[in-house]
């Protein structure tokens, strides 16, 4: 195996669902970040914005997120559409989008997808002579070579590797196929562009995670939302502000799986999970009849019980006796301040 040479990857292919060793993975990362591939530390894209944003008063995603925020965003059209990692916008009273020269626009939301993360800005002039066009995200593979890129006054250009592709599984009722894992982890990742070796966006800055390899060992890294899931929703975006068709059931709590059972970490105040008397603490056993192992049982299972309004039964273990609890679901996007698009 050479990782000596520009781009080089391993000489035998690496399936998309296999994840690289510890020390291979290392090597990569640090020959992505400080090898002869690496991306010149003064030449920012064109495309890369900056994005500060202040959110509604008594914003709900205030605790959490922060009432001001800032990030990235790369510009992918002549007219002024910007794509960034939605939890920037969420809640959104006033955007300025600062500009490949320096220049500061105002910026309205356009579209923003819990399913994927994606959020869409536009200012009302053109931001970059050249946009950055969507790639084909499912061509990068573990151990190929990328770059990390925000606008110029948010940092430099980084090289990194792929560490792994594979499902992600949020806290938050959030899970995406084919996450990007990057390494080494940038901490400006917030809506960053992820650049493929064709010059092209693969994927959008959500996460710093420090279990990129899934190997039960601490690898720190990024978590990037792959550009080919939005490809099917950008024109609903673009129309509507969101996906069409039935939104996903959601209750409103975060958990995490602890030795095979899925435990309630936080309860959203005003949530449906809420007004049904979950705690954190609670363990949920099953969704209607249906035992569960995994955060990601709870989803699928969730998220196939209908629409938003729709009553599902969990059997849930609070102070070690068991109940059946039954939540009428809801809508996240109705649940967040009085928001609008356009």
């Amino acid at each position: 195996m050479r990782l000596d040479a520009p781009g080089a990857r391993p000489s035998l292919p690496v399936p998309s669902d296999v994840t690289p060793s510890f020390l291979v993975a290392s090597l990569a990362a640090w020959r992505a970040a400080n090898g002869p591939s690496a991306p010149p530390r003064d030449e920012a894209h064109p495309a890369l914005v900056k994005l500060s944003i202040r959110t509604k008063e008594g914003a709900r995603t205030g605790v959490s997120l922060g009432a001001e925020r800032e990030g990235s965003g790369v510009v992918i059209d002549g007219d002024g559409l910007v794509l960034t990692i939605g939890y920037l916008i969420l809640e959104a009273a006033s955007i300025l989008v600062i500009g490949p020269g320096g220049q500061t626009y105002p910026g309205t939301v356009v579209g923003f997808d819990h399913a994927t993360g994606f959020g869409l800005v536009r200012t009302h002039r053109a931001l970059a002579a050249h946009p950055l066009s969507l790639g084909d995200s499912d061509a990068l593979h573990p151990l190929d070579t990328a770059t990390i890129a925000t606008q110029a006054s948010a940092g430099e250009p980084w090289g990194a590797a792929v560490a792994a592709r594979r499902r992600f599984v949020g806290y938050w009722e959030y899970m995406i196929e084919g996450a990007i894992f990057t390494a080494p982890p940038r901490a400006d990742h917030s809506g960053a562009a992820l650049i493929d070796g064709r010059g092209e966006l693969a994927g959008i800055g959500s996460l710093w995670v420090n279990d990129v390899l899934e190997d039960d060992v601490a690898f720190p890294g990024n978590m990037f939302v792959p550009v080919n899931l939005l490809k099917p929703i950008l024109p609903d975006l673009m129309e509507y502000g969101r996906r069409q068709g039935p939104a996903r059931p959601w209750v409103g709590m975060y958990t995490l799986d602890h030795e095979g059972h899925v435990v309630v970490t936080q309860v959203l105040p005003g949530s449906p999970a809420e007004r049904a008397g979950l705690n954190r603490g609670d363990l949920i056993l099953s969704v209607g009849d249906e035992p569960l192992g995994s955060q990601e049982e709870f989803y699928r299972r969730l998220w196939a019980s209908g629409e938003p309004g729709t009553v599902v039964t969990l059997h849930v273990m609070q102070h070690k006796k068991v109940f059946k609890v039954p939540i009428r679901t809801g809508d996240r996007l109705e649940y967040l301040k009085p928001w609008t698009v356009r």
